[in-house]
């Protein structure tokens, strides 16, 4: 079992949406875990928030900022795991919101010898804003709630959001790498290391985590499916800059092609660089 989980929260000039991110990590059962917040490169107002909300979330909270060079996810995150001190590491999004017992449940799920794919469901543009607007707490809405939005159509399913004793069904996909984000993954530090983490060659949005899931099940990691468990409430955003999803592919079919296990630009390329750290927009 994981003692300090790592929740690394990845983030771009969306203070809104990382605000409610960090207050409902500052709402979980479970107190072992830090925070380590993920930047991509967001002005000076993004690190003012973080600042903000060391003490209402209660555990260590960092923030690790790189400049913006555009759409670099796969080595902020790579910075990140660096900055972290926990065993396991939770990827998460900052636009996603987290319930409870998102930390107590990935604490249970967690196995050696494999990594976790949560899944998520979507507020639609008009509850987002609501929910952002008027500082509403999804993360602790009951069943009756969640159905009235679900009429209203305002979230496109709630079936994330059951909670089922899967078992050994959790492991039917145990070497698919096709559907896992990171936007909801949590993986063993060791399992990192072994893969390297996160491939920097992928710049612009899209498949720099396909691309670690292909590598960490070709090094004998297996998939275990966090559905029906560690659901969480994905905020609308605008659709992203694809203008890069061509070469990330390309890149993307090539490591399928070949048997790389290692990034070709991952955590040992890296420097920790302290000065980066809480300085965003310096």
């Amino acid at each position: 079992m994981a003692e300090l989980i790592s929740v690394i929260v990845t983030t771009y000039n969306r203070e809104d949406a990382l605000a409610a991110v960090l207050r409902s990590l500052g709402r979980q059962t479970d107190p072992d875990f830090e925070v380590i917040v993920a930047d991509d490169g967001s002005g000076p107002a993004t690190a003012a928030l973080v600042e903000a909300s060391k003490a209402a979330i209660g555990h260590r909270v960092e923030h690790v900022w790189h400049e913006d060079k555009g759409f670099r996810a796969g080595e902020i995150r790579n910075r990140a795991v660096l900055a972290a001190r926990g065993d396991y590491i939770v990827f998460l999004d900052g636009d996603c919101i987290v319930r409870p017992d998102f930390v107590a449940i990935h604490r249970r799920l967690a196995e050696q010898g494999c990594f976790v794919t949560g899944n998520r469901i979507l507020l639609s543009r008009d509850l987002t804003a609501q929910v952002l607007r008027d500082g509403l707490t999804p993360e602790t809405w009951g069943c009756a709630t969640w159905l009235g939005k679900r009429l209203g159509g305002g979230v496109n399913r709630l079936s994330a959001l059951l909670k089922l004793p899967l078992g050994p069904l959790r492991r039917l996909r145990r070497k698919q790498w096709q559907g896992a984000r990171s936007a909801n993954l949590a993986i063993w530090r060791g399992d990192l290391l072994k893969v390297d983490g996160y491939d920097a060659d992928y710049s612009g949005w899209g498949k720099e985590d396909s691309d670690i899931i292909v590598r960490l099940l070709r090094a004998g990691i297996a998939r275990k499916d966090g559905s029906f468990a560690t659901g969480v409430i994905h905020l609308w955003h605008a659709e992203a800059d694809r203008s890069a999803l061509p070469e990330n592919d390309r890149k993307l079919g090539l490591i399928l092609e070949g048997d790389s296990v290692r990034a070709k630009h991952g955590l040992s390329a890296l420097r920790v660089q302290p000065a980066a750290n809480n300085a965003a927009g310096t």
